[in-house]
């Protein structure tokens, strides 16, 4: 077995004898600072890829009742946020804001067609800081912060799939049994009986349905925003181009719009084939 070392994008790459169940082994080279000890090591393997075959199915040939998730209801909801954020040290400027919307809760309350939606945007702001300047320029790090901007809102539903299944209360119910007991004093004849409930007893049925509740699922999202530094100030002290300011405080307006699906579980007859 032959080995060949070739360089290329400062990787040492191995190749092996050639082989179906053969790797390809990549070594990548230690990333570290001048001066510094290596702080990361990364080694990776490429497999080649393995063999396979399709395999009959066996379906179901005659009709079943399957039990799915069934489409009640899709929106896209509009949802306005107003919020202040602050950053921990003195800002240049915003060069980037990553965001993802997250939702928390998502909860239809039946009987009223109502929907509870709580959630965050989460934000990463990469900012740039003041290090050195003159009347020319700055130069600074780089840095960033991430932080959550919660929202909550409740919207009415309208079901344009189908409407949920009705919600089935839990019963309770009392019943007795026929007692008969003799009866004895100066009013009553020999033959007298008392025909009754029995009250030294206490019978009940409890019946409990467990329904299904609907549950959402997080279609897609769309976020516009309008950020803007508050109070933007010149440094004390230093000397920076004229038109430079620093900013700690920004104040963000989004509009976010959410599409939603709502679904509950229901039992849907499908037909044989």
């Amino acid at each position: 077995m032959s080995y060949t070392d070739n360089y290329q994008y400062g990787s040492k790459i191995s190749y092996g004898k050639a082989a179906t169940n053969s790797v390809v082994k990549t070594e990548a080279n230690s990333i570290c600072k001048p001066g510094k000890s290596i702080c990361t090591d990364v080694t990776s393997s490429t497999l080649i890829s393995a063999e396979n075959y399709p395999v009959d199915l066996a379906p179901i040939v005659t009709g079943v009742v399957a039990k799915v998730p069934v489409v009640l209801a899709e929106l896209t909801v509009q949802v306005n946020v107003d919020s202040i954020i602050e950053l921990p040290e003195p800002a240049i400027e915003i060069k980037n804001i990553r965001k993802h919307l997250k939702i928390t809760q998502c909860l239809l309350l039946q009987n009223t067609n109502m929907l509870f939606v709580k959630g965050f945007v989460r934000k990463n702001i990469d900012y740039s800081t003041l290090g050195c300047s003159n009347s020319k320029g700055i130069c600074g790090d780089i840095k960033h912060c991430t932080i959550d901007v919660p929202f909550k809102f409740t919207t009415p539903v309208e079901f344009n799939g189908i409407e949920p299944a009705p919600i089935v209360n839990r019963t309770e119910s009392e019943f007795q049994y026929f007692r008969e007991r003799e009866l004895f004093g100066p009013e009553f004849a020999d033959k007298d009986k008392l025909l009754s409930g029995d009250l030294s007893e206490f019978n009940q049925t409890t019946t409990e349905y467990f329904n299904e509740l609907p549950f959402c699922e997080l279609i897609s999202s769309r976020i516009v925003e309008f950020d803007e530094y508050l109070n933007p100030t010149k440094p004390h002290k230093t000397t920076v181009p004229f038109e430079e300011r620093v900013f700690k405080n920004i104040e963000e307006k989004m509009v976010v719009f959410i599409t939603l699906k709502i679904l509950q579980k229901r039992q849907v007859a499908i037909g044989g084939c």
